[in-house]
């Protein structure tokens, strides 16, 4: 995790993957559904911060993200790879 903040220079992605991360653990591993408005205003950041967030971890592969239809609210599942 050092990686996004320090060498990618993203405290942003950290800030989302935690949030992230915690409603994955409180929900037992299910995806979490989350628009960027929901992500937004949970982590104080701006719409477009999130998406650009949301954008280095999937490049980064730490969260997959699915859609039911184009206007459906989106599922995050967080991927942990460091526990296979």
């Amino acid at each position: 995790m050092r990686d996004i903040v320090g060498h990618d220079r993203q405290p942003a992605a950290y800030l989302v993957y935690l949030h992230l991360y915690g409603q994955a653990a409180r929900a037992k591993w299910i995806p979490v559904p989350a628009s960027l408005r929901m992500l937004a205003e949970a982590t104080g950041l701006s719409k477009s911060a999130v998406q650009t967030a949301l954008e280095n971890l999937h490049r980064r592969q730490l969260i997959v993200t699915t859609s039911d239809h184009a206007t459906a609210v989106p599922k995050h599942r967080v991927l942990r790879h460091w526990r296979k």
